[in-house]
C-alpha cells in the first residue's frame, strides 16, 4: 500500500481477499504470515439430535454432503472442527467435507475450480472478490432459502454487515467475520492535561481541539495520527458526506466534499501541527506509527482491531473509541463472507449451514473463546464473552462501528480495483507532500478513473 498505518498495514496485500477478518484478532494482522495448513476432512457422525436441526433429519436417507473450503481457518483448523462437528449434530442429514488452503494459494485454486465447474458448494470470499464473482454470476441466490426458513430472522445480524453481500437485490452470502478500524487513545496523556476522553459525540472539531492541547513537539508527542492513502481517503470523506461514486456508477472524486476532506487530512499536519510532519520519512517504516503508538508518542490514532494483542504491551491505560466524524459517522469494514456456488445442488443444506456457522450462539461462542474473530451479530448476551476479553475496556465499540460502516468503493468494474487504488493513491501522495493542492489532486485523480471505468 502506499504510506501504511497501522490501521491498514496488511490492506496492501490484502486487496483480493480483504483478509483482516481472517485473522485471529490477538495475532499478527498479516494472513501471510500463518502456517500453510494441510487439507482436512471433517465427517458427521449420526447424532439422535436431528430434531434441534431447522430440518428434521431424515433416517431413510444418507447425509448429503457439502464441500467447504475456506482461507480464514489457518491455525484454527481445531475451532473450525468444532464448529462443524455442532453443526453436524444438529443436522444429521448433512456432512460436511472440508478444506483449509494456505491464504497465499487460495485465490488461484477456487478461480480454477469455478472454471472447471467443480466449485466447492461453499468458500469464502472476501468483499471485493464477492463483487466480482456474483458479477460472473458463480454465486447461489440464496433468497429463495431463505424465504423458505421460517426460523431465519435478518435482525440476528448488524444491518449494514448482512446487506454488504446482497446484489442486486439477492442475497448471496453473508459476513463470516470482520475487522474494522476505530480510535484508539492513550488515556493517561488525557488524565494528564484534564482532558475528557474521546466519545460518540465527538466530530473533527473536538478531535482538533483536544489534539492541539495533547501535543507536545518537544517531546515527540502527537495528538492525532491517520495516514495519507487510499484507504483512509476513501472512509474520510464518507465522515463528510463525500464519496467516490454516484448512485449511477459515475466516479465522483473531486467534488467538494472530497475535497474538504483531503484538505482536512493534510492540514492536521501542515497547517494544525497535531500530527507528524509529512515529509517524515519515519513514519512510513513498517510498524512505525504503532510502535509510536505503543511508546505513548501519539495520543490518538486510528488503527485496525487487529492490534489489539500488539497494543496490550503498553506501559499506560489506553481504551478506543468511536472515530469522529465532521457530517456523519463513518468506519471501515473488511469482511470475509461466506458464499455457495451457483452449481451446488444443495441449496438448502448450504444455506442451513451457513446460518449456523455465522449466527448460531454454540457457533459464534467457539469462535469467541478460541480468539477468532467474529461474525456481524446482534446478540449481547452471545456478543458479552467477547466484550470481556480486555483490553480495551469499551470493547463493545468494535460491533458499534458496524452501525455506520463503509463499504470499499469498488465500483461498477470491481476486476478494475488494483488499477483504481493505485491511481487514485498516486494522486494523493502528490498532495501529501505538496506537490499538488488537494483540489488538483483530485481532479486528476478524477480523470484518471474516468478513465479506467470507460
Amino acid at each position: 500500500m502506499r504510506t501504511k498505518s497501522g490501521a491498514l498495514l496488511l490492506l496492501g496485500t490484502t486487496i483480493v481477499l480483504s483478509a483482516c477478518g481472517a485473522n485471529k484478532e490477538n495475532n499478527t494482522a498479516s494472513p501471510s504470515a500463518a502456517s500453510p495448513q494441510s487439507s482436512s476432512t471433517a465427517s458427521a457422525t449420526a447424532s439422535a439430535t436431528a430434531a434441534a436441526s431447522d430440518t428434521p433429519a431424515s433416517s431413510a436417507k444418507d447425509p448429503v454432503t457439502l464441500k467447504l473450503m475456506t482461507y480464514t481457518a489457518s491455525g484454527q483448523e481445531q475451532t473450525l472442527k468444532a464448529m462443524i462437528d455442532a453443526f453436524q449434530a444438529a443436522n444429521a442429514d448433512v456432512k460436511v467435507d472440508y478444506e483449509v488452503v494456505p491464504y497465499a494459494d487460495y485465490t488461484t485454486k477456487l478461480n480454477t475450480l469455478l472454471a472447471s465447474g467443480s466449485a466447492p458448494d461453499l468458500f469464502e470470499v472476501g468483499y471485493e472478490n464477492f463483487l466480482t464473482y456474483a458479477a460472473k454470476d458463480q454465486l447461489l441466490d440464496l433468497t429463495p432459502s431463505i424465504a423458505a426458513d421460517s426460523s431465519f430472522k435478518p435482525d440476528v445480524y448488524k444491518k449494514l454487515a448482512y446487506d454488504a453481500f446482497n446484489y442486486n437485490g439477492k442475497q448471496m452470502g453473508v459476513t463470516e467475520s470482520f475487522s474494522d478500524v476505530v480510535l484508539f487513545y492513550n488515556k493517561d496523556l488525557f488524565d494528564a492535561k484534564g482532558l475528557a476522553y474521546p466519545d460518540a459525540s465527538w466530530t473533527w472539531k473536538e478531535e482538533l481541539e483536544a489534539a492541539q492541547k495533547l501535543t507536545d513537539a518537544k517531546k515527540g508527542i502527537w495528538g492525532t495520527y491517520a495516514p495519507i492513502q487510499f484507504y483512509e481517503f476513501y472512509k474520510t470523506i464518507a465522515q463528510n458526506g463525500g464519496g467516490v461514486w454516484s448512485a449511477d456508477g459515475k466516479p465522483t472524486l473531486n467534488s467538494p466534499a472530497n475535497v474538504e476532506a483531503l484538505q482536512w487530512m493534510i492540514d492536521k499536519a501542515s497547517k494544525y501541527k497535531v500530527s507528524p510532519p509529512l515529509n517524515d520519512d519515519t513514519f512510513n517504516q513498517p510498524d512505525a506509527d504503532l510502535n509510536a503508538f505503543v511508546n505513548g508518542k501519539l495520543a490518538m490514532a486510528r488503527f485496525g482491531i487487529w492490534n489489539f494483542a500488539k497494543f496490550s504491551e503498553a506501559k499506560f491505560n489506553w481504551d478506543i473509541a468511536l472515530e469522529p466524524g465532521n457530517t456523519q459517522k463513518a468506519h471501515h469494514f473488511f469482511a470475509d463472507g461466506l458464499v455457495a456456488a451457483k452449481t451446488t445442488k444443495n441449496a438448502d443444506a448450504a444455506w442451513r449451514f451457513l446460518k449456523f456457522f455465522t449466527s448460531a450462539p454454540e457457533a459464534v461462542s467457539k469462535r469467541i473463546e478460541a480468539g477468532w474473530s467474529i461474525p456481524a451479530v446482534t446478540d449481547p448476551a452471545v456478543l458479552d464473552a467477547y466484550y470481556k476479553q480486555k483490553p480495551p475496556e469499551s470493547k463493545q465499540v468494535v460491533t458499534d462501528a458496524l452501525d455506520s460502516l463503509v463499504l470499499p468503493p469498488v465500483g461498477p468494474k470491481p476486476e478494475k480495483w488494483g488499477e483504481f487504488t493505485a491511481a487514485v493513491g498516486e494522486e494523493l501522495d502528490k498532495a501529501k507532500l505538496g506537490r499538488s493542492s488537494a483540489q488538483e489532486a483530485l481532479d486528476a485523480a478524477q480523470k484518471k478513473v474516468e478513465a479506467l471505468v470507460k
